[in-house]
């Protein structure tokens, strides 16, 4: 299996929250970093301005448009080199529905069809465009490691996250399937996610404080992610890991959700 040739990042959604700390995660172990946001240019720029020049290139570019995506692979591997790692990170959450949703559910049918869609065409078919465009150089170079960001199960259940929650379960089947799709080629595919409510712009400021000092803080999703990209994790593909249950690589096979689901599941 061929090593990559450059240590070439690109993580969607990288402003802010999970993003933001995976991407300065990343930098951390030495990769260029493309991050990008659908309208927030501001956000991603100061983000670039915490790392050491030029370890970030911040890019404008709304995952919902393939076009875009198309951009966003274009520019990165034209200004930093070939891309080994994408981390499909950009979403949109409940907020969008409402900024109540915590406390006051909104049922399914109550959610205006156009924030649907539009919560929809980030959280599912984003990750889609992002990885069709890489595909087709990593493929070329034998190498490759997709991470898709996702969530507890038990939150895709709860009632009133439509339609947050269903886009993650179908995020969940898009990396099985994806990672079927490529083996042998030298590519992973994975899930990762925090294992809890996390402290992101995705909750509401009106959470009480004694509330948001229970969640989980970004970083957690850091070592999980960077032993999931390296060398180790060269067969560990169509796996599920919960970044609270992480203890270190060695052990990754115990952790309960990074274990494929057993037939019948």
């Amino acid at each position: 299996m061929n090593k990559p040739t450059s240590r070439v990042a690109i993580c969607t959604g990288g402003g802010r929250g999970l993003g933001r700390a995976m991407a300065l995660g990343l930098v951390s172990a030495g990769y260029q970093v493309v991050i990008t946001a659908a309208r927030e240019g501001d956000e991603i720029a100061a983000v670039a301005a915490e790392a050491p020049k030029r370890a970030i290139l911040p890019l404008v570019a709304d995952v919902s448009d393939p076009k875009a995506c198309e951009y966003v692979v274009a520019e990165a591997e034209a200004r930093l080199g070939p891309v080994s790692v994408l981390v499909n990170n950009a979403g949109r959450g409940m907020r969008y529905v409402s900024d109540e949703f915590i406390t006051k559910p909104t049922r399914f049918w109550e959610v205006d069809p156009a924030v649907w869609g539009m919560i929809i065409l980030t959280n599912v078919n984003g990750p889609f465009f992002m990885t069709r465009a890489l595909i087709p150089g990593m493929i070329a170079r034998k190498w490759g490691r997709i991470v898709n960001i996702s969530m507890n199960r038990d939150t895709m259940r709860r009632a009133g996250f439509s339609p947050y929650g269903p886009s993650k379960a179908a995020l969940e089947s898009e990396t099985a399937i994806w990672a079927q799709d490529l083996i042998g080629t030298g590519i992973t595919v994975n899930t990762l996610l925090p294992g809890g409510a996390s402290n992101t712009g995705m909750i509401p400021a009106t959470v009480p404080a004694a509330m948001r000092e229970n969640l989980l803080q970004p970083d957690i999703m850091v070592a999980p992610l960077l032993w999931m990209i390296s060398d180790c994790a060269a067969s560990f593909t169509g796996r599920r890991v919960n970044a609270s249950l992480w203890t270190c690589a060695e052990n990754a096979a115990s952790n309960p959700e990074s274990l494929s689901e057993p037939a019948g599941c």
